[in-house]
């Protein structure tokens, strides 16, 4: 990556948080022992609740960038870093300390952008998979990586062999950083973070023997990046900069939900009963919101993703090329404010790199 393009994706991503900070946001707090939502109802937002649910303490989390909560392990909330870290997992309890590191064997961390979890029909077991899908360039990477592994049944340092799947996309290269799993069917999603975003669905089938084919089936929200499906598989979330927006179907909105104010907005993630949603932040000593989800966006009151038959997944739509923008609840004014803010950005960029190389 040039020098050049180094300061414009800074200026890129920071715009947004400027503009949300601008227009602030409502947050929410629960108890820690509700974190993962056993058995509790989502509850009332009030003013002044803008107190995060804990902090990640381990000074190795720089840029947590992927939020999974565990489906075996209670009180455990999974997360990694984004580029620059190593391929580590990292175990999260309830108090936002470390249970327990794990390394991913046949990985590499080039630009880890999220995370998910569900559970082995046949065995109960949990699985983690890890996207490394980030491509700041848009489309520089000739293919993009998400790696599987089997959730390790204890809270101890450990490496464990990860299964690699390579994807491309039908359409082109691009920048993403949301992934999210159907529970119901297996079936893994990517979605892109771009003005007109998408949703990606992959084969039925993935394959290790070569390049998995990603298709677009939905439109997704300005710059998302995160989304994870509800434990029932009846819904799915997608982040953004500015807030979160729940969806019955790619296209089909369920309800948006306001955010607290983070620093930068890049992880999100459901309690295990569905009921709220946690979300995260980069940046060290990171925090971590419970965010309850409205009553016409929460799933049904007995998820049985645990138990459940898996049905043969259904082979999704593609849909046409032509993608309306999701704006994601973001007013008009304030997504024109953010596109203006960065071409001033690149701008003020173009105007220094033109004197400097004079």
């Amino acid at each position: 990556m040039s020098w050049l393009a180094l300061p414009l994706l800074a200026a890129v991503s920071a715009t947004p948080l400027a503009v949300a900070s601008a227009a602030g946001a409502a947050g929410t707090t629960a108890s820690v022992g509700r974190m993962l939502g056993a058995g509790s109802s989502a509850g009332s937002r009030t003013a002044g609740d803008d107190k995060p649910l804990f902090k990640i303490r381990d000074e190795r989390v720089t840029e947590s960038s992927g939020l999974a909560v565990s489906p075996t392990h209670d009180g455990i909330v999974y997360t990694h870093n984004d580029s620059g870290g190593g391929p580590q997992v990292f175990a999260v309890g309830p108090d936002g300390r470390t249970r327990a590191t794990f390394t991913l064997a046949g990985a590499v961390a080039r630009d880890w952008e999220g995370m998910a979890a569900s559970v082995d029909p046949a065995t109960g077991r949990g699985v983690l998979w890890i996207a490394d899908i980030g491509d700041n360039l848009d489309g520089g990477w000739p293919d993009v990586s998400v790696y599987k592994v089997p959730e390790p049944r204890t809270m101890a340092d450990a490496t464990v062999q990860a299964i690699r799947y390579r994807f491309r996309y039908a359409d082109g290269g691009r920048n993403a950083e949301g992934v999210m799993v159907d529970p119901r069917t297996g079936r893994l999603y990517i979605v892109s973070k771009e003005i007109s975003g998408s949703v990606y669905a992959a084969p039925a089938k993935l394959r290790t023997d070569r390049v998995n084919v990603l298709r677009r089936v939905g439109p997704a929200p300005i710059m998302a990046t995160d989304a994870a499906y509800a434990p029932d598989g009846s819904s799915f979330v997608i982040r953004t900069y500015f807030s979160a927006s729940v969806y019955r179907a790619p296209g089909k909105l369920l309800a948006h939900v306001t955010m607290p104010p983070l620093e930068q907005a890049e992880s999100i993630t459901y309690t295990r009963d569905g009921a709220a949603l946690l979300t995260g932040s980069e940046g060290r000593r990171s925090p971590v919101y419970r965010v309850p989800l409205p009553a016409e966006a929460r799933p049904s009151p007995s998820p049985q993703h645990h138990t459940a038959k898996p049905r043969t997944p259904a082979t999704p739509r593609a849909v046409s090329a032509t993608r309306p923008v999701d704006n994601g609840g973001v007013p008009v004014s304030l997504t024109l404010l953010w596109v203006g803010a960065a071409l001033g950005a690149v701008g003020v960029i173009a105007v220094v790199a033109y004197r400097t190389g004079r």
